[in-house]
């Protein structure tokens, strides 16, 4: 039995599709029961937390635990009570955890890596079966520019002419369905990215192309993103982290692809004009609510 927890957030949710689709018995972690309810395909679901665990005679009933939650300072810690409850729980699942591309890289000094990375450390010690998806930046972050695309033709960041691998959250759900659903994948470290690595440039050229309309690029000032962000309400320590975030793109970082979501799934990622296309109404329509965080999940 599969435990999900992150089931209702962007890869958590298609992720339960993918599993109802596979008829694979599955339960979703919900902190909030009505949550639940409105998940795909008619699933079970635990209402619990990462810093308030299901018991332990729930925990014991699952043999295999996508393991994902927002990016946040506490992250590290509150994943690393969760694991520990499983432990407790008197048997060894396989854990998937959900990390992000870089994570493993001892260079890297982006914060959102290094909370991956402690909690890497922490399995490693506890010698649980463990596989890590290690996405590259998804292109739903996208969608925190809609409205300044929309309204001024500009996309603005600081990442220079940087280039990353945008993935689909779609594509990451699709390949922790078949690491979820069949054998042979435990140790192993995929590293998820689209087709290509793009530069904000051509992702402006491609919103261009898709929508009929001149896009451009701001390679925004690190101090002027981070006094936006500040405006916008954003907590302080994931504001630098996104900076820290950027200059890691800008150094090259990112610029990664792989050929992950085919090898393990057997199908192409998805192209991000044509993610474009499927997200229209988000950049053509109305004014959008302020995206949530995380970047990684």
């Amino acid at each position: 039995m599969i435990l999900v927890t992150g089931a209702t957030g962007r890869v958590g949710y298609r992720l339960m599709e993918k599993l109802a689709d596979a008829g694979a018995d599955a339960t979703a972690m919900v902190r909030v029961e009505a949550r639940g309810a409105d998940l795909p395909g008619t699933p079970r679901y635990v209402v619990a937390s990462f810093d308030e665990p299901p018991p332990t005679e729930v925990l014991r009933g699952f043999d295999r635990v996508f393991l994902l939650s927002p990016a946040h300072e506490e992250q590290a810690a509150l994943e690393t009570v969760f694991i520990d409850a499983l432990v407790e729980a008197g048997h060894r699942p396989h854990i998937v955890k959900v990390a992000a591309d870089g994570f493993r890289d001892p260079g890297c000094e982006v914060r959102f890596m290094r909370s991956h990375w402690q909690v890497a450390v922490h399995l490693d010690a506890l010698d649980l079966p463990v596989t890590y998806l290690a996405p590259s930046l998804y292109m739903e972050n996208l969608l925190a520019a809609a409205d300044t695309i929309r309204e001024e033709g500009t996309i603005a960041a600081p990442a220079g002419q940087g280039r990353a691998g945008f993935v689909a959250a779609r594509d990451v759900a699709a390949v922790a369905a078949r690491v979820l659903t069949t054998p042979g994948h435990d140790g192993a470290i995929y590293v998820v990215t689209g087709p290509e690595a793009l530069g904000y440039a051509d992702i402006a050229a491609r919103i261009s192309a898709v929508f009929a309309r001149q896009v451009d690029y701001e390679d925004q000032p690190p101090e002027r993103a981070l006094e936006l962000m500040a405006t916008s309400g954003m907590a302080r320590w994931e504001a630098e982290g996104n900076l820290e975030l950027f200059e890691w793109i800008r150094q090259g970082g990112a610029q990664g692809v792989t050929g992950t979501v085919r090898e393990v799934t057997g199908a192409s990622p998805l192209p991000l004009q044509d993610w474009l296309s499927n997200a229209r109404a988000s950049f053509t329509g109305w004014k959008s609510e302020p995206p949530s965080p995380p970047v990684f999940s």
